[in-house]
């Protein structure tokens, strides 16, 4: 056997033997960053992170049962449906004037977290109400007049985007009091990540990732504030309730809603 044979053979058996290593090497590493990235869940379901965390499903994409209409029994039968997974308002054609009404939690929330995602037609507006009063009856009022409000609009189009205050009714605002900032809405028909905090009277909006909004209810501030806007006649939304409903606003517009959760503190 010739030396230059001999070599070759040595060399393949060094790289036979060391293959396998090396394979195990990437698998290995394959596994880390499998195990790095976050564990996502399927739209309307909770990983077993959330769950262990103590979050809590609003919508599962095929039953309402965690919701009603704002003063009624039940849920709406026109106005509202189930569609690919989302709860929908459908569109009246009438503006505010909607073909369901408003509807709420079952369940009256304190100290809480809320996440969902949105999306809105174009031209369209809607909002999510937190804290809210039910009032039916002899003393009924519409549930804006007890219930700060995170805005959902299309800020491109809808006209509401270039009232109220210094962009205080665009996308992500608490509506007509304080502007989102910075206003990182996505266009009409995209789907919007939000969340809402409330801890004992500290509230924060969170729009796609982003802090846009924080304020502190029951304050000398929040009042002075609540005094110079269109809500100072409502006794309700000055002392806005420390337990109140989630709601989702029928304003006659398309708007579209999923992976509503909520965890309670």
């Amino acid at each position: 056997m010739n030396s230059k044979f001999l070599f070759f053979a040595l060399l393949a058996f060094l790289m036979a033997a060391c293959q396998p290593a090396a394979d195990k090497q990437a698998e290995g590493a394959a596994t880390e960053e499998a195990a790095a990235q976050p564990e996502t869940a399927a739209p309307n379901t909770l990983t077993e992170a959330e769950k262990a965390e103590g979050w809590v499903l609003l919508f599962d994409g095929q039953s309402t049962n965690e919701w009603k209409g704002y003063c009624k029994d039940g849920f709406p039968e026109q106005g509202w449906e189930i569609a690919d997974g989302a709860l929908h308002c459908k569109a009246s054609g009438k503006g505010e004037a909607g073909a369901g009404g408003d509807i709420i939690t079952r369940k009256a929330y304190k100290n809480f977290e809320l996440s969902l995602e949105w999306k809105v037609a174009e031209g369209g507006n809607s909002g999510i109400f937190y804290l809210a009063r039910e009032r039916c009856g002899d003393d009924a009022q519409e549930i804006w007049k007890s219930s700060p409000e995170m805005q959902i609009l299309d800020n491109e189009r809808h006209p509401d985007a270039k009232l109220g205050k210094d962009g205080n009714r665009q996308a992500g605002s608490l509506y007509d009091l304080i502007p989102a900032k910075p206003q990182n809405a996505k266009p009409a028909g995209e789907w919007n990540q939000v969340k809402i905090l409330s801890y004992n009277g500290t509230i924060v909006h969170t729009q796609n990732g982003e802090n846009v909004v924080e304020y502190h209810l029951w304050t000398k501030d929040w009042k002075d504030m609540v005094a110079a806007s269109k809500f100072k006649d409502y006794a309700d939304f000055i002392d806005v309730a420390q337990e109140g409903h989630i709601g989702l606003q029928d304003h006659g517009d398309n708007v579209w809603f999923r992976n509503i959760k909520i965890k309670e503190m």
